[in-house]
């Protein structure tokens, strides 16, 4: 009878505590699938992260008024950034008026966040028009379009093949949402980057 009592005792205390603490060890959440839609996000997010990149080598820091640059990509390919930028230091910003030629300019992001992941090339002409936030009081609101805009590479991690050859783009961003239409398709995606 001691030996029944000292087990069922021992079987409580473990109720107990697997009741406190959990009776598995603890699991990182899901990550839901990566549809389409998503395919797409990441995609936009890859050329926005790219033409920042080639405004950022080219142009930040530069007087305003009339611009033309060249730059090589960061992994493969050219660009050419040519426009207008005017700057507004009152609200901390840059008003630009700018075309980008993208000449198979490649570039990559490695992230924790599946989503943010990228390896992607890009070829054709898109312009951009609007606010590029420079200090924290402004936000970035932009428009970009292309008449003709093709992608190539991989998004997602575990990384996943992505092409699109030849669409139309009408792209807009507010702070850090990007949304609009490419190939006729409805896109868009929330991230944490803002700046130009």
């Amino acid at each position: 009878m001691t030996r029944e009592f000292t087990k069922l005792h021992a079987l409580g205390c473990l109720a107990v505590a697997l009741a406190m603490f959990g009776c598995s060890a603890e699991e990182d959440p899901v990550e839901p699938p990566c549809d389409a839609r998503c395919e797409d996000g990441i995609a936009m997010l890859a050329l926005r992260e790219t033409l920042k990149l080639v405004y950022n080598i080219t142009l930040q820091g530069k007087p305003v008024g009339e611009q033309d640059a060249r730059t090589d990509c960061s992994f493969n390919g050219s660009a050419h950034v040519y426009g207008f930028a005017t700057s507004n230091p009152v609200q901390g910003a840059t008003e630009v008026d700018l075309t980008y030629e993208l000449d198979y300019c490649a570039h990559a992001e490695f992230d924790e966040e599946p989503r943010e992941n990228y390896q992607m090339g890009f070829l054709g002409v898109i312009t951009q028009k609007g606010t590029l936030a420079v200090q924290p009081s402004a936000t970035t609101a932009l428009l970009m379009g292309s008449e003709s805009i093709s992608m190539l590479g991989t998004i997602h991690d575990p990384p996943r093949d992505y092409e699109a050859v030849g669409c139309a783009l009408e792209l807009g961003q507010s702070g850090n949402a990007l949304s609009g239409t490419f190939c006729e398709r409805t896109v868009g995606v929330d991230w944490g980057g803002q700046g130009p």
